[in-house]
């Protein structure tokens, strides 16, 4: 009965949030049929348009053939009648992909997370289908073999994130429990596959956090380019809510190039353009308001920003390197050097799907080439990432970290030496206590403790706590590394 209830709920989730995502399209063109065309309006092409917006914002590349009529009237060139248009405005996947993760993440506390994926990608997988087939227009067309499978994957990936990151840390009682046990064999190297994926979300949560202040004040500096572009389209209030709502759907994509600019190979706005921090190189831009942001030329020591993901890198790495040695688990240099080998490598194969979902064309003729090369985003970041984990988490280790390791293991003799003086007599249970003190110490103190030239490092602390064993201390011979 629980395991019928988890699919049910995984399905009336993933019904949710194709039901949302269609909902916000709906929404605001109802409104603009109802102000533009009045009681006119032809409301069967309505759902048509809204369910291929639908499919295009989950990875659907549209294919846009403009009437001969539509051509005359706009003067338009017949060479421009027919093209693709394949940038994803990515922020209907992204809010599929963390809707899809939070499903995720409930089936796995209910301990039936593979029927929980299963049900919400097949319910996805049955809503695309159905909008595929009903939601078809002349004018605009998506492949109908990517308009079904795009939306199931994207909830897919982001229903098995959500539900493996529960179940490895909470226990599933399956295969992530089966593997985890592998993983904890392995000694010294188990903290290293968590340790991977946990610095690699935290690298790319920063890059997106400074792509968007990044974005944010070039829209401070040159937000009159933008108000420039928009009084040039010569569109009413209408017009140009839709084209706000238009370019805040695209947001997600605009983080992509903003993030690309700042790893160094930047982005292109047309066949033989490049906008990087090194040069800017442009021809004709369309007149899309948001495009008012393009630098109109930038220097070479623009590349100085190339520090800020070497910085998202570096927190990542002190991030998990904080963790490591508050779990009691300080690893030696080659486990922390795969560590943020492993950051690196996830963070770039991140950056090349985005870089795929946001470049293809974004109109006729040399438009066609728009967005960041996944390659060379995905190496640069990458190696920016790695960069940066690896001063932090391959430095030598502080002195704080070595007194804490050295006051667990002093607590650890402790302990072991007080459970041995439960079971023996008053005066046994003294011995036994000073014994494990001395254990503790170990042999390289007590060498350093009888050590005729002590005094030329103080002598040592005699303090006692109220239970009368002595506090531990470090002392200058300790490693720091």
């Amino acid at each position: 009965m629980q395991r019928l209830l988890v699919a049910l709920l995984a399905a009336f989730d993933a019904a949710i949030a194709a039901a949302v995502g269609l909902a916000a399209l709906l929404a605001p063109l109802t409104l603009l049929w109802t102000l533009a065309f009045g009681a006119n309006a032809d409301w069967g092409a309505l759902w048509p348009l809204a369910g291929t917006l639908w499919q295009f914002g989950h990875g659907a590349p549209l294919d846009i053939e403009i009437a001969a009529e539509v051509l005359r009237a706009t003067g338009v060139a017949p060479d421009a009648a027919a093209f693709t248009l394949s940038v994803t405005p990515l922020a209907f996947l992204l809010f599929t992909v963390l809707f899809a993760a939070r499903s995720g993440a409930r089936a796995a506390r209910a301990g039936a997370w593979v029927l929980g994926v299963a049900s919400g990608t097949a319910a996805t997988a049955v809503i695309a289908a159905g909008v595929a087939v009903t939601a078809r227009l002349a004018a605009a067309q998506t492949p109908l073999l990517l308009a079904i499978a795009l939306p199931p994957v994207a909830y897919l990936v982001g229903a098995l994130v959500g539900a493996v990151r529960v179940a490895w840390e909470d226990g599933d009682g399956g295969i992530v429990d089966r593997v985890h046990d592998v993983v904890d064999s392995w000694g010294e190297w188990g903290p290293v596959p968590a340790s991977v994926a946990r610095g690699a979300a935290l690298a790319i949560t920063a890059i997106v956090a400074v792509a968007g202040l990044s974005l944010a004040i070039l829209t401070f500096v040159r937000g009159g380019e933008v108000v420039a572009l928009f009084q040039a389209t010569r569109v009413d209030g209408l017009g140009a809510t839709v084209i706000t709502l238009g370019q805040l759907a695209y947001l997600p994509t605009m983080l992509v190039w903003a993030a690309s600019w700042l790893a160094g190979p930047g982005f292109a706005v047309g066949v033989g353009t490049a906008v990087s921090p090194a040069g800017t190189q442009l021809g004709v831009v369309p007149g899309i308001p948001v495009l008012g942001l393009l630098p109109e030329h930038t220097t070479i020591w623009m590349l100085i920003v190339v520090l800020l993901p070497i910085g998202a890198g570096a927190f990542a790495g002190w991030a998990v390197r904080s963790r490591l040695v508050w779990e009691g688990t300080p690893l030696p240099t080659a486990p922390r050097a795969v560590i943020a080998g492993g950051m690196g490598i996830v963070t770039g194969l991140v950056a090349a799907l985005a870089a795929v979902l946001a470049s293809g064309s974004i109109g006729p003729g040399r438009l066609a080439e728009a967005g960041p090369a996944p390659l060379p985003f995905a190496l640069a970041l990458g190696g920016e990432v790695v960069l940066g984990a690896a001063i932090l988490l391959l430095s030598p280790r502080h002195r704080d970290e070595v007194a804490e390791e050295r006051t667990d293991r002093w607590m650890a003799a402790m302990t072991a030496s007080d459970s041995a003086s439960d079971s023996a007599s008053d005066s046994a249970s003294g011995s036994a206590s000073e014994e494990g003190v001395a254990t503790a110490w170990g042999e390289r103190d007590r060498r350093s403790w009888d050590d005729p030239n002590r005094a030329s490092w103080g002598a040592p602390d005699r303090s006692v706590d109220v239970d009368g064993d002595r506090e531990p201390r470090r002392y200058p011979g300790d490693p720091l590394d």
